[in-house]
C-alpha cells in the first residue's frame, strides 16, 4: 500500500519516470564502458605489433592483485551493490520504479532477442580468433577459459537464485540474479579480455550487447532492475577471477578445451567438450 500511494504521488511527473528509466539503462551501458576504459589501450601510432605482444606477454607474467581488485573487484562490487540496493522498492529509484516506467514507455515491447543475443560475443570471438594472430591465447585455451568462467557463474547465479527467493516481476520465481544477464557479462567480459588490445571497440561492442540483453530483460517483464545489475557484476567478476587464477597458477600449464562430436543417449547426435589441466 506504501509503494501504491507513492505511484499516485508521482503520477504527475510521468515523463520525468521514463527519463529516470532511459537514464537508468544509459548508466548499464556507462558502466560497462568504463569496464573497457580503465585499461589504456597501447598507442598503435608508436608501438609495433610485435613490442605490443611483448608488452602483453610481460603483463602477463606479473599479475597484481591491486589490478585485480581495481578492474574487477571494484567495478563488479559497485553492480552487486546497485543491484542490492535497488531490490524491490529500494532505493531513490527502486526495481518496482523502473519496472513500472519500462511498462509505460513501452506498454507493447515483447521480444525473445534476448534469450539468444548474448551468443553473438561468441561468435566474434572464435572468428576474430581464426582471422587474427593478436588474440591473448589460443582457442583451446580460450575455450578453456570460457567454460571455466560460465562454470564459475553458475555456481554462483543459481544457489542465490534459491536462496534469495526473489519472484520475478511476471510471478514466476528465481529472478535475483539475472542468469541471462551474468551469462551476456560472461562471455562479453572474455572478448573483452583476449581483444581489448587489438581495439578498444570490440569491447565496447560486446558490452553493449550484453547491456542490451539485460535492459530486455527488464523491458519483457522477465527480471528487474536490481536482477541484471547484481547479474552483470557477477559476470564481470567470475571471468576475471578465472582469468588471475589462470596467470598466476595455469598460466604455463594445461587448461585447454577441446569441441568434438558426440553421440547422446538415446543415440542422438551431439557435441561433447573436454577440458584438460
Amino acid at each position: 500500500m506504501c509503494h501504491h500511494n507513492f505511484y499516485l504521488s508521482r503520477k504527475s511527473l510521468p515523463n520525468l519516470n521514463i527519463k529516470l528509466f532511459l537514464s537508468t539503462s544509459l548508466l548499464w551501458l556507462s558502466v560497462s564502458a568504463g569496464v573497457v576504459a580503465q585499461t589504456p589501450v597501447a598507442d598503435t601510432v608508436t608501438t609495433t605489433s610485435a613490442q605490443a605482444a611483448q608488452s602483453a606477454t610481460q603483463a602477463e607474467e606479473k599479475p597484481r592483485t591491486k589490478q585485480y581488485l581495481k578492474r574487477a573487484v571494484l567495478p563488479s562490487a559497485i553492480l552487486i551493490a546497485a543491484g542490492i540496493s535497488t531490490i524491490k522498492d529500494r532505493g531513490f529509484y527502486s526495481s518496482y520504479d523502473a519496472s513500472r516506467d519500462a511498462r509505460k514507455a513501452f506498454p507493447h515491447f515483447s521480444t525473445k532477442i534476448d534469450d539468444y543475443l548474448f551468443f553473438v560475443p561468441i561468435v566474434g570471438l572464435y572468428g576474430f580468433t581464426a582471422f587474427s594472430e593478436e588474440n591473448k591465447h589460443d582457442i583451446r585455451r580460450q575455450t578453456g577459459l570460457l567454460l571455466a568462467s560460465g562454470a564459475l557463474t553458475t555456481v554462483v547465479i543459481y544457489p542465490m537464485k534459491i536462496w534469495t527467493a526473489q519472484e520475478r516481476p511476471n510471478g514466476l520465481p528465481r529472478a535475483f540474479p539475472s542468469g541471462h544477464t551474468a551469462y551476456a557479462f560472461t562471455i562479453a567480459t572474455i572478448v573483452d579480455k583476449e581483444f581489448r588490445h587489438k581495439s578498444k571497440w570490440i569491447s565496447i561492442g560486446s558490452y553493449t550487447i550484453a547491456s542490451a540483453t539485460g535492459v530486455m530483460r527488464v523491458l519483457n517483464n522477465e527480471h528487474w532492475m536490481a536482477d541484471v545489475l547484481a547479474g552483470a557484476g557477477i559476470g564481470i567478476l567470475s571471468v576475471n577471477t578465472v582469468y588471475f587464477l589462470h596467470d598466476r597458477l595455469l598460466r604455463n600449464k594445461g587448461l585447454n578445451a577441446s569441441i568434438t562430436p558426440a553421440v547422446l543417449p538415446g543415440g542422438r547426435l551431439g557435441l561433447g567438450m573436454g577440458l584438460q589441466f
